[in-house]
């Protein structure tokens, strides 16, 4: 039996917006398959994309690898299109676009392809495809969503199995999440700002023509539109959780007139600028971790840490500024690395009590759950190497702002948000300093209207830690066809988390009913 499902889409606390590590083949295609049921293929690739109609092959071995084996009734094909690296100039070369769809042998009344992106930047759709193929008991989708799309997952551009990005060297990535991100010298802090741009100089170096401007938000957003017309619909359905948000509102300002229905899960608000966004998250963190003590006070017999979570954390961080414990191999568990298993924690389903576990294991010298948890997040594999998550991660993000906030006002913002929000807000701080040293050519997205699109539902969680609830009516305004479906719950993201989101999703996606306004659906129920 496959683990719970949709490790990126449910949480007790909050909820985990990047995908666990995973290492799967890249995938291609090389036997020609049938489109399967429904609206007849166009037959022809999009306008830019080289090589024709996608050719698909059975890939059974990407669920076995991810989850030890596909759902029930499922059945599971691959296949690669090629997209150019530059839309405004097709002919400066090309990159692959990986996908993956999967099927149910339920199938009837076909209406399309269910397009997904799960967020980050720098997760991968394909996963994501599989996770949620296994229905509603293990977290997936419902069979009313099931049994009439194919579910498509593609990893964007520079992700995972398409043209991934990699360009920061493991050592410096260890440096990187082992550093205190709250750093008080004025040395400590010189180091940091040293290192972040020692990783922003790598990745230029290695990012060839175009710079990280070549993985920019707009340029996968035209991609998705080359998806579309591989997999032969006419207009476009599409899931997007956190990121993914942002994704799909360029593709709606983009093609406004090829949306079928848009399901914006965890909204990012595309016109707040770096220093709001990461203030916004500070203070969405700062709620969580308020969440997570809240319950060890309550439940003191499931907390390991109780009563007092916040207070063991703190002593945990100033210990191991001091003297960090040493685990396995010499690796030391640093105010970095429980920084970082923190903000795990906070974002999946069993984070509550992993964290109190971590925490207590660590005060008593093993820092084993420290490592699990924080490797769980950046996607450390045990020998020390990194998946291209956040290579993928830091281009994107540098690569869609034009914004260069400088090291002096990142030491400014550090004291003040340490005042306000005491545990994420320094690290929220000097996290831009990587795109505020970031050489190479920028690629904002746009910020405008879906001029004439239709209605585009946005869903919000009133708890949501990474993109705070009021960014949902922000990026509802702003496309100006967005109606605004709440969850009064916690985490991050909430379809398909409860029956009521999920009938009032489902309904959208199936017959295009629009939520009633104002709906909001009760956290549990």
């Amino acid at each position: 039996m496959p683990r719970k499902l949709r490790p990126l889409l449910a949480g007790a606390c909050v909820l985990l917006l990047l995908l666990p590590g995973c290492s799967v083949p890249l995938l291609g295609g090389d036997e020609d398959g049938d489109p399967g049921p429904g609206p007849a293929s166009t037959g022809q690739a999009a306008p830019g994309v080289s090589g024709g109609p996608p050719r698909w092959r059975d890939c059974p071995e990407v669920p076995k690898k991810l989850v030890g084996r596909g759902a029930e009734g499922m059945t599971y094909q691959c296949a690669t299109i090629r997209v150019p690296r530059d839309w405004a100039a097709p002919a400066g070369g090309t990159l692959e676009v990986a996908l993956l769809r999967a099927r149910s042998a339920k199938q009837s009344r076909r209406i399309g392809s269910l397009l997904l992106n799960p967020g980050g930047p720098g997760s991968s759709g394909i996963d994501t495809a599989v996770y949620l193929s296994f229905g509603p008991r293990f977290g997936g989708l419902s069979d009313a969503v099931t049994s009439r799309f194919d579910l498509v997952g593609f990893d964007p551009r520079g992700v995972g199995r398409s043209s991934p990005v990699k360009c920061v060297p493991d050592a410096d990535f260890d440096a990187y999440f082992g550093a205190d991100q709250d750093p008080v010298s004025e040395a400590d802090f010189a180091a940091l700002a040293a290192l972040n741009k020692r990783i922003g100089a790598a990745c230029a170096a290695k990012l060839g023509p175009g710079g990280p401007a070549t993985f920019a938000t707009e340029r996968a957003a035209r991609d998705m539109d080359a998806v579309r017309a591989a997999v032969g619909d006419q207009k476009l359905t599409y899931l997007g959780y956190s990121y993914g948000t942002l994704l799909g509102a360029t593709y709606a300002q983009l093609f406004p007139q090829r949306v079928r229905a848009l399901v914006l899960d965890g909204a990012v608000d595309p016109r707040a600028d770096a220093i709001v966004g990461s203030e916004n998250q500070a203070r969405g963190f700062e709620k969580a971790f308020g969440t997570f003590a809240a319950w060890c006070r309550r439940t003191p017999k499931d907390c390991a840490v109780a009563p007092d979570a916040r207070a063991a954390l703190t002593a945990a961080l100033d210990r191991a500024r001091r003297s960090p414990v040493r685990g396995a191999g010499d690796r030391r568990a640093t105010a970095g690395w429980i920084f970082w298993a923190t903000v795990s924690s906070l974002y999946t389903r069993t984070g509550c009590s992993e964290l109190a576990t971590a925490l207590d294991r660590l005060a008593g010298g093993d820092p084993k759950k420290v490592f699990e948890l924080a490797d769980r997040y950046v996607e450390r594999e045990p020998s020390g190497r990194y998946a291209n998550m956040f290579d993928a991660f830091l281009t994107v993000g540098c690569a869609d702002s034009e914004q260069r906030v400088s090291v002096a006002r990142v030491r400014q913002l550090q004291g003040q948000w340490r005042a306000a929000y005491p545990l994420f807000g320094p690290a929220l701080a000097t996290g831009l300093l990587t795109c505020s040293s970031w050489p190479g050519a920028r690629d904002p997205y746009p910020t405008g209207e879906a001029v004439g699109a239709p209605p585009i539902v946005v869903v919000g969680t009133t708890g949501d830690p990474a993109t705070p609830y009021e960014q949902t009516a922000k990026l509802a305004d702003m496309l100006g066809v967005g109606r605004v479906l709440t969850w009064e719950g916690e985490g991050h993201t909430a379809y398909p988390e409860t029956p009521c989101v999920t009938r009032a999703v489902d309904s959208y996606l199936v017959d295009l009913t629009v939520p009633a306004p104002g709906l909001r659906c009760p956290a549990r129920g």
